[in-house]
């Protein structure tokens, strides 16, 4: 052999020696943060009943209307229940952050540099009409989102090259980005879409008929804007699955509207539905009395949770020129009188929020750590110098309805802003226009926990109309961002998952979960290396506290208060496991005692 064979021939042995290929990994379990609880072959969830009986009918009470069925379009209000008329792919139970088990999926193959995946569908999965699920149904489903879904779907997903069917019970996803978050995501949560029924459909638009679906519970009777009533599909090909084994108990669920949380109260009463959660404090305290609960018929309970709070509050659109700078947002929150509200119409049993972790190891406390300090020092000229020099608080007052104090700290902070006091009214220095906006509402229970806000900001000289439209409106106004604030809040969450980028992040403004409207390059920056590191557990804890520290800083909102317990009112026909969810209430896995029901009036067994 000549030495310029010799020298090909090692070179080339050389650069096949340095090629390192992928990993592939098979598995029936997506974990997207920390390790699954259940082994491959588990039977069922611990906090089910396996032998729970599929018996009965129970009914719930839902404020507002509703015109189609529809839960994707662009426009109008879906029924509720309509979420769940779609299986997903697979399934996360209620004890678990983020694990994933087999439902429409039933094992996962994917190269360990996340370059791809393959998904092998159960051959037994089908759709309520009986047609077999099958790959080109979720390929066709993917196409049909990043074509016609709402936007934030292709910008979330925008990472994945193709989604196609290479057999018919297999789906390949090949990704442009490798990405692990958006990959996994899509194998874990994807709800399936049946192909034959949505091809000559636009999916943006509302849906007048009920479609096929692929969950447990099919719709047997509706009636626009007042009812729809849901049945157990006695055909439900994946009853038997591990993740459904004591789920789903109810042999009908059945939604009955109402006009108002009031009138859905008297309604809960009088026997109209079975099971009613409770929000308002007062109506907790004062209004759950009567013939029903002397008779022992309606069952009161407090049932404590240890489960992360929503940040609840008095959202900004900061896109308002009114609300744009951050002095005037904080000058704002002294207007609000927490510890007054809490004793005189609370009955003292709220807590504030603070965070928009809370309740979980990701809320931001006392002063940044090492490793907090790590993330935020890149962005210190960028951002307020109290991210590093205090611990946010929102105000507090003494309780008595005077905030003298609490106003003299706001009159400060807006004349820095270019604000000041004339005939008792906030004025605009530069333009002379009187400092005024409007709380869009849609319930009066908001209202009466808006009045309190509204009164002491005219006492600063600052009208606050309240505006109260119907559901169908609000949420119009609230797609379309026409609304200079409202009382929302951003969803608990238990970690900083890459849900965070719909909620903060601005290539994400156009999805409504970005209430305040902001565009911030430090939280996009932040929300960014989230979604990264979704398999890095220790780099989430500084990123996540960082990230609340510049949230909390910023005053997107006025914050109001949350609660560690469900109140929760039955009639007494319900029985549940003796475990319950970490997570939730766990509705899903109660069912009705026949001997319990036979107690109760008729229409309510």
């Amino acid at each position: 052999m000549g030495k310029l064979n010799r020298f090909i021939l090692g070179a080339s042995l050389s650069l096949l020696c340095s090629v390192s290929y992928a990993k592939v990994i098979e598995t029936t379990r997506l974990v997207g943060f920390g390790e699954a609880k259940y082994p491959a072959q588990f039977s069922h969830f611990d906090y089910v009943n396996p032998k729970a009986p599929k018996y009965g009918k129970v009914t719930f009470g839902v404020v507002g209307t509703y015109d189609n069925f529809n839960r994707y379009a662009s426009r109008g209000a879906a029924a509720q229940g309509t979420e769940e008329m779609y299986d997903s792919l697979m399934y996360s139970p209620q004890d678990e952050i983020d694990s994933y088990y087999p439902l429409i999926a039933q094992k996962v193959r994917y190269s360990d540099d996340y370059s791809w995946m393959e998904i092998s569908l159960n051959p037994h999965a089908k759709f309520q009409d009986g047609v077999a699920i099958t790959a080109e149904d979720v390929a066709f489903t993917f196409d049909k989102f990043m074509k016609e879904g709402v936007p934030q779907y292709r910008v979330y997903y925008k990472d994945i090259k193709s989604v196609k069917a290479i057999d018919e019970l297999t789906v390949r996803i090949e990704m442009s980005t490798p990405n692990r978050e958006k990959l996994f995501s899509f194998a874990q949560s994807t709800r399936v879409l049946p192909k034959h029924f949505w091809k000559d459909k636009d999916f943006s638009e509302p849906l007048a008929t009920p479609p096929v679906g692929s969950g447990p519970y099919k719709v047997i009777d509706y009636k626009p804007g007042q009812s729809v009533t849901y049945e157990l599909d006695d055909n439900y090909w994946a009853k038997a699955l591990p993740v459904n084994i004591g789920r789903n108990n109810f042999k009908q669920i059945e939604y009955d509207y109402y006009r108002d949380s009031t009138v859905m109260l008297e309604a809960f009463k009088a026997g109209e539905f079975d099971l009613h959660m409770e929000n308002s404090a007062k109506f907790w305290a004062t209004s759950y009395t009567g013939v029903n609960f002397d008779k022992g018929y309606i069952k009161k309970e407090e049932i404590a949770h240890q489960k992360p709070a929503a940040a609840q509050g008095f959202v900004f659109n900061i896109q308002r020129p009114v609300f744009s700078d951050p002095k005037v947002r904080e000058a704002l929150n002294y207007a609000l009188d927490f510890e007054w509200m809490n004793k005189n119409m609370f009955y003292g049993q709220y807590q504030r929020v603070r965070s928009f972790f809370q309740n979980t190891e990701y809320e931001a406390t006392g002063l940044p750590s090492e490793q907090e300090l790590a993330v935020l020092d890149p962005f210190k000229d960028q951002l307020p110098s109290r991210v590093f020099t205090e611990e946010y608080q929102p105000p507090v007052t003494d309780g008595s309805g005077h905030i003298r104090r609490q106003m003299r700290q706001a009159f400060r902070l807006f004349k820095q802003a270019g604000w000041e006091l004339k005939n008792n009214v906030l004025t605009n220095v530069k333009t002379g226009k009187p400092f005024q906006f409007e709380l869009l509402i849609y319930s009066p229970t908001t209202e009466r926990v808006a009045i309190p806000l509204q009164k002491n900001l005219s006492r600063m000289g600052i009208k606050m109309n309240i505006r109260t439209v119907d559901t169908t409106q609000y949420l119009k106004r609230l797609r379309d961002r026409d609304f200079d604030m409202v009382s929302s809040g951003y969803s608990a969450n238990a970690y900083p998952s890459s849900n965070l980028l719909f909620m903060w992040n601005s290539h994400y403004i156009d999805s409504t979960y970005n209430t305040a409207g902001v565009t911030d390059t430090v939280v996009d920056a932040l929300t960014d290396e989230i979604a990264k590191n979704q398999e890095h557990p220790e780099k989430l804890l500084p990123l996540g506290r960082a990230l609340d520290r510049v949230l909390q800083w910023n005053f997107y909102i006025i914050p109001q208060w949350y609660l560690s317990q469900y109140r929760v009112a039955t009639w007494d026909k319900f029985e549940r496991p003796d475990v319950m969810p970490k997570y939730d209430l766990g509705i899903d896995t109660w069912w009705v005692s026949a001997e319990k029901a036979a107690q109760l009036p008729e229409k309510r067994r």
